[in-house]
């Protein structure tokens, strides 16, 4: 337990950047516009704007931490499980005892929900992410399993074109989460998850970094997976705490990536496992509440061709072995 305790530690002071280099940590203060950017946030301040109507932040997702000495459990695949998006994977993984999945007080999912589990494995720099996880017995199951490589940086098609992860985008789910130890110390230096309804994204069709699409059914206007939001610099932060300029400051300066389908629009880490807490800074679910789409712009992603690709769903993986490397978590 010491020593889970000191990698934890060492995550929260050296700063939470779970890989070498990325599109993450891309300051994209003076990234070009993408073409649609003033026709994407117009389409979506006329069609309900955020889920709910509000800038809300949901704070129900675990980030959790594993050592050499984590106890481990057995995998085991769900009924549809999806390959070959999701690893063919039939080993052990850590699961840290007192643990929790997204929404639950343990490992059982039992409320009905995404039940993500997110674990860094520091003693083999792997991170894995899992979808519709539960708890049965002494085996871990899920829909989905993801083995991320904390060593490598990964190519601007992440994993694969047309490969979902356990965020339906493709995308690293813990990476683009925002945590009170990072807020506590003033700086979050990576881009930020966020979300909307399915039919305010546009239908099977995703620009990279994104990979996939869930199952969005909006018009050609409406915004697209995958698709980077700034805020823009003229925004007024005024009348927010100091907390919220400090999320505020990210949201211009790195921006935030559209990553999964649902009605709560940014998406924080829950505090149960770091060493600030939410609770300090006055810091809730409605700490960024009038923010608006018309406050945002999109700016160009990675440039393929062609620009807006096309869901199929036939996953082509990457060929990407796992890498070896010095540090656990990448400063």
């Amino acid at each position: 337990m010491k020593i889970e305790l000191l990698l934890l530690f060492l995550a929260v002071v050296s700063g939470i950047r779970y890989f070498p280099k990325s599109w993450f940590y891309d300051d994209i203060t003076s990234a070009p516009l993408d073409p649609e950017s003033a026709q994407t946030t117009s389409w979506l301040t006329s069609n309900g704007g955020w889920g709910g109507g509000a800038f809300r932040i949901d704070f129900s997702i675990q980030v959790l931490h594993a050592s050499s000495i984590t106890p481990q459990v057995a995998f085991a695949k769900k009924s549809g499980y999806y390959l070959p998006d999701c690893e063919n994977y039939s080993g052990k993984l850590p699961l840290p005892p007192g643990g929790k999945i997204e929404g639950e007080p343990g490992y059982q999912c039992t409320g009905g929900g995404d039940c993500h589990f997110l674990v860094v494995d520091n003693s083999t720099n792997t991170l894995w992410e899992a979808f519709e996880a539960n708890l049965a017995g002494s085996t871990l199951q899920a829909t989905c399993l993801i083995e991320w490589d904390m060593c490598r940086d990964y190519p601007t098609n992440m994993r694969g074109d047309q490969c979902t992860s356990a965020d339906a985008a493709g995308f690293p789910i813990s990476q683009l989460l925002f945590n009170a130890d990072e807020v506590n110390s003033g700086v979050i230096d990576h881009a930020i998850r966020f979300i909307l309804p399915n039919n305010r994204m546009r239908s099977r069709t995703y620009v990279h970094p994104g990979t996939h699409a869930g199952g969005p059914s909006g018009p050609s206007p409406a915004p697209i997976y995958g698709s980077r939001w700034r805020l823009k610099s003229t925004f007024n932060d005024a009348t927010y705490s100091a907390a919220a300029k400090i999320v505020i400051v990210a949201l211009k300066k790195y921006g935030m990536f559209l990553s999964d389908g649902g009605n709560i629009a940014l998406t924080a880490q829950a505090d149960d496992f770091t060493v600030a807490k939410w609770s300090k800074f006055n810091f809730d679910s409605r700490s960024l509440v009038g923010i608006l789409p018309s406050d945002f712009e999109v700016v160009q992603t990675p440039t393929v061709s062609p620009a807006r690709i096309a869901v199929n769903n036939d996953c082509v993986r990457n060929n990407l072995p796992k890498l070896t490397c010095n540090t656990t978590i990448i400063n």
